[in-house]
């Protein structure tokens, strides 16, 4: 197996908003918030009209983008044996993704996210994680792992502690690491364990340029190529307009974006542009044609609702 994902399953609730249902519900625009109360999350979508429900969680979003590619891949997350449940596991092996995990009944629901898209086309994220924020060691497939060439995590599962015990147990039996920043304030809640794991355990980082200046308190971007030549590891940056960058050793690549795009909905720009990257990795591309790849596969999705193509 090529790839071999392991994340937060959740099934996404798309809702087109206004900005003022964002300040009316104190939420920050383009970041994620975790709701920790099954009411509070039933309360927000209440008065809201649904435009799109799919399987969705940052890393199953990129692994289906790499099968869409034509690459044998795989995932590791945890549902309930509920309705959205069984809707997840469909919707990942209707994609040809092998989905490493037998759902049973649990205490929490399948996680959902509430994506609300505003005029603009940004995404703000709520985020009841409910029982994939339970994943822990026990769910995690050693086999599955050790048969992959690359193992893709995200910042994500570190909101929790069972997560985390499965998240090094997979890091220790991975071949090579690959892993998303995932956002601000999860890189905010956990910037020395993240930092840990730049330097240290992962060959790939992602992250985009909010992300990594947060992580290493920088105050200009030369600060984030330095940081990240000294490093020694491959890091892939996205920078919004001004496009994407590799730093691996010593080189540095870039690649602009994309002109003349009817932008609809920026969620899943992050996921399929490492879909892309990857894409490029695992198949001998250059650097510059990864970046490429990455670029095009993020291109393709901000042109429609949701996530995944």
């Amino acid at each position: 197996m090529k790839i071999l994902g392991i994340g937060n399953a959740i099934v996404d609730v798309i809702c087109k908003v206004e900005d003022d249902f964002l300040s009316k519900n104190n939420l920050t625009k383009s970041t994620m918030k975790l709701i920790f109360d099954d009411k509070e999350f039933k309360n927000l979508l209440s008065n809201l009209k649904i435009e799109k429900t799919v399987s969705g969680g940052s890393v199953a979003n990129s692994i289906v983008g790499l099968s869409q590619l034509g690459n044998d891949v795989g995932f590791i997350g945890k549902v309930c044996d509920d309705e959205l449940g069984g809707k997840y596991e469909e919707g990942l092996k209707k994609e040809n993704v092998k989905y490493f995990y037998s759902k049973k009944k649990e205490e929490l629901p399948t996680g959902t996210c509430l994506i609300l898209v505003t005029p603009d086309s940004e995404r703000t994220m709520c985020t009841f994680l409910g029982t994939a924020g339970k994943i822990n060691e026990n769910d995690v497939d050693e086999g599955a792992i050790k048969k992959s060439e690359i193992i893709l995590l995200e910042g994500y599962l570190w909101d929790e502690g069972d997560p985390k015990k499965a998240f090094d147990k997979a890091i220790q039996n991975a071949n090579k690491v690959a892993m998303s920043l995932s956002d601000q304030f999860c890189v905010d809640r956990h910037k020395a364990h993240f930092l840990e794991l730049v330097k240290k355990k992962l060959d790939i980082t992602f992250a985009n340029e909010q992300e990594i200046m947060s992580l290493i308190d920088a105050k200009s971007f030369e600060e984030v190529i330095s940081f990240s030549k000294s490093v020694g590891k491959t890091i892939v940056l996205t920078r919004g307009e001004k496009g994407a960058i590799v730093i691996d050793n010593d080189q540095v690549v870039e690649c602009g974006i994309k002109q003349g795009l009817k932008i609809v909905d920026l969620t899943g720009a992050g996921d399929l542009f490492a879909a892309g990257f990857l894409h490029g990795y695992v198949n001998n591309m250059s650097l510059k044609e990864s970046l490429d790849k990455g670029t095009e596969m993020s291109s393709k999705v901000i042109q429609q609702i949701g996530a995944r193509l």
